[in-house]
């Protein structure tokens, strides 16, 4: 039976004599290998396997690589695929998120997908089983901050800093990652209320830790989705670069009015199923809540909009009744609730030549979108952080060219040492 050492040999279409070269061996070392009877070196085995990497004529190398940490569906990575991105570990504990998400993502060999991002955070050794990565991309859920006293957490031989203040948090998953990893950029993405909760102490927690802590150059800035889609969704998005960058939000292409309106994304009204239309018992109840807290002076209540019109915010309780978003039918017509392929537009997913496909029911659909980035605003900052994420690759490699040009000499010294 043909060993590892020998199929490695034979893939990089070396003679013995040519493999006892390239790995500073004398040949005879190198035909005990291939017949099994020494164990060779770890490090031989790592240089046949990039050799025959560099040989491979489809290989094709990626502008950079990135990780996609609490993934849901897949929009942030969407953007950075755009920009020449390959990605490499995705992390997403909903079953049926997971589901979309391969359903749209083409299988990888060199792709890692996780579950629970908390059992690659649990010490270094479980940290380094997430593969070398250029960029972060983390839709972190933001959970509320228990910070304990320091002195407590010594007394129980608990770590303090950063790994105090966001124990128990999510991001505290994505601050080890980047303490561990070191990428060149992240992106980073939440609700615009980050910046408010607990009274600005959690933003400026998180702040904090990027800046002072992990030492990285941050930029952010709170982006309506407004003028890509027909829907008014704020949120905050924080960008990092290991070393000074001259990105900035200020460059991002907003597209030109006049912006989209509800009437670009519905399909037409003979393709959507009678099921979408609210019952007369829903309807009739949604229309005496809204009147009732409209008495009072509140402005709870369903959101109706034609066409013409920008839509609220939709959210994950979509699949509950709709009443956020409800598509005006017309006069005397009881009105409807958008489908899950017009949440996949109204998100952006769908758009253009790009089709978003999904197996899953319409209330996780609904959940999905809701939870979601809105992917055109993700490639937009995207294009705004390709060239400085290039320029960091490309600096990284150069800096590694003097090292490359004794490589093999110094895993020769490797191998014979």
């Amino acid at each position: 039976m043909t060993n590892e050492f020998a199929k490695l040999r034979q893939e990089c279409g070396l003679s013995h004599k040519e493999a006892a070269s390239l790995l500073g061996l004398a040949e005879r070392t190198v035909r005990r290998y291939d017949e099994g009877e020494t164990e060779p070196k770890k490090a031989v085995l790592i240089i046949l396997e990039q050799y025959a990497a560099s040989r491979r004529p489809d290989r094709v190398e990626p502008a950079f690589k990135f990780i996609d940490l609490f993934a849901g569906i897949g929009g942030l990575r969407i953007g950075f695929e755009a920009i020449g991105g390959k990605c490499v570990f995705t992390s997403e504990w909903d079953k049926y998120a997971r589901e979309t998400y391969v359903r749209n993502f083409p299988e990888d060999e060199d792709h890692l997908f996780a579950g629970d991002i908390r059992e690659f955070t649990k010490d270094d050794t479980a940290l380094d089983r997430i593969p070398e990565h250029d960029v972060l991309l983390a839709g972190f859920p933001c959970q509320p901050f228990s910070i304990a006293g320091v002195s407590k957490k010594n007394a129980l031989g608990r770590q303090h800093g950063f790994l105090d203040e966001t124990q128990g948090t999510l991001f505290f998953d994505v601050a080890q990652i980047i303490k561990r990893h070191r990428p060149k950029a992240f992106l980073l993405e939440n609700v615009k209320n980050l910046e408010r909760h607990d009274k600005g102490r959690t933003f400026a927690t998180i702040m904090k830790v990027l800046r002072e802590e992990l030492g990285y150059h941050v930029t952010t800035r709170v982006i309506s989705s407004e003028p890509w889609v027909p829907q008014k969704r704020e949120r905050i998005f924080i960008v990092g670069f290991r070393q000074e960058a001259d990105f900035s939000f200020d460059d991002l292409r907003v597209p030109e009015k006049p912006w989209p309106t509800l009437g670009s994304i519905l399909m037409p009204e003979e393709q959507v199923s009678e099921k979408y239309t609210l019952t007369p018992k829903l309807w009739q109840y949604l229309q005496d809540y809204k009147a009732k807290h409209n008495a009072k002076g509140n402005g709870f209540g369903y959101g109706l909009f034609g066409p013409d019109d920008v839509t609220r915010t939709l959210s994950a309780r979509y699949y509950k009744d709709g009443s956020e978003i409800l598509v005006d039918r017309g006069k005397g017509r009881r009105p409807r609730r958008l489908t899950p392929t017009e949440c996949a537009r109204l998100m952006g997913f769908e758009r253009g030549n790009r089709i978003w496909s999904t197996t899953v029911s319409d209330t996780q659909a609904y959940k999905q979108c809701g939870n979601a980035v809105v992917v055109p605003v993700v490639e937009a900052i995207a294009e705004v952080m390709e060239p400085h994420i290039r320029a960091a690759v490309a600096k990284d490699l150069s800096g590694k060219e003097k090292r490359q040009r004794d490589l093999y000499r110094g895993r020769r010294m490797a191998v014979n040492g």
